[in-house]
């Protein structure tokens, strides 16, 4: 998340006077920034379109829940990337200095965490889906089907703008001199929470529960258990998360309570590159599917052109298939489903 500029009307007069006698911290990056958000959004917004239309027609075909959540997390991901990369950094910061007004800077600041917010809400359901369906298959067809998944993804987004609005008060620690007060420190807790702490335990959680229980079944060798390709790809979906956005988030609690961005440089460097590990989160997905779907690689290749429509349905369910997943792990090779 690209922290934006607050209003200098709140600020204490003590405040306003150090500011204007204390420089903010250089930015050791330099031009790095500038180039690295600028070729993410050139790569990464196309890639994430290009997933999107797949995902779409394989939901369309398959009726698949999966899909579903793997489309709406592609959409979330492409709303980061506009609001966060496209407008929060490059426009707003890179080429309009922030002199822009302080009302659409706050309204941007919401849309940010609100995309944000969806992202990451959508793969704790989504790995709630999958808990589901490998620990219990014979209720996952009565609960997970596209009229409900649409309901919950609905839920998801409404969900994700209403907790996004409190951040219109989100501070600006890049050029913000003074400490960071009692709603500074709210904010910042609620919003470490919100995006990592609580997700990573959820993923944390389920994923050990999902490895223990294949793994319970493979001793017994009473079935053959498979780990399906969804669930290969939401076990990725989220280390990748948790490693990537575990540098934003200790920076913010160092910032809270340690060094302020504003004075010490090295403060600014680290919050700098966590941000940027943390928005490479957005354009990874693509990559991800493509290694571990054959039929994803199918659907990519027809919209391109590069092959016969027609060959995703009528060719032979190849075992890369993310709908793999969805077979039960503890009912035997012999007994029909």
């Amino acid at each position: 998340m690209i922290p934006l500029q607050n209003t200098s009307d709140t600020l204490p007069l003590e405040a306003e006077e150090e500011g204007r006698h204390t420089d903010p911290s250089p930015c050791v990056l330099g031009y790095i920034p500038v180039i690295y958000y600028s070729i993410l959004l050139g790569l990464g917004l196309p890639v994430n379109v290009l997933t999107a239309v797949a995902l779409s027609k394989l939901a369309s075909r398959t009726k698949k829940s999966s899909y579903c959540y793997l489309l709406a997390l592609t959409t979330s991901d492409i709303l980061t990337q506009i609001f966060i990369i496209f407008v929060g950094f490059i426009l707003q910061t890179a080429i309009l200095h922030r002199k822009v007004p302080n009302a659409f800077i706050h309204m941007v600041s919401v849309l940010e965490f609100s995309s944000n917010h969806a992202s990451i809400w959508i793969t704790v359901i989504l790995t709630m889906d999958r808990y589901i369906a490998l620990c219990h298959p014979l209720q996952y067809r009565s609960l997970s089907y596209p009229e409900r998944t649409r309901k919950i993804i609905m839920i998801v987004f409404l969900s994700a703008f209403v907790t996004g609005i409190p951040f219109y008060w989100w501070s600006d620690v890049w050029r913000d001199p003074r400490a960071p007060g009692l709603l500074d420190r709210f904010l910042k807790w609620v919003h470490c929470f919100i995006i990592y702490f609580i997700p990573c335990t959820i993923f944390l959680l389920t994923n050990t529960v999902i490895i223990l229980r294949l793994r319970r079944k493979s001793e017994s060798k009473r079935y053959k258990v498979r780990i399906g390709k969804t669930t290969a790809i939401l076990m990725s979906i989220t280390t990748v998360f948790a490693v990537l956005w575990a540098p934003r988030t200790i920076v913010i609690i160092i910032h809270m309570y340690v060094s302020s961005v504003h004075k010490d440089w090295r403060v600014h460097l680290a919050l700098d590159i966590g941000n940027m590990l943390a928005l490479l989160n957005t354009a990874v997905n693509f990559f991800l599917y493509c290694f571990v779907s054959q039929r994803f690689r199918d659907m990519v290749r027809e919209i391109l052109g590069m092959q016969r429509p027609g060959r995703v349905v009528e060719g032979k369910k190849s075992q890369s298939d993310f709908s793999d997943s969805l077979k039960p792990t503890e009912i035997p090779q012999a007994t029909a489903i």
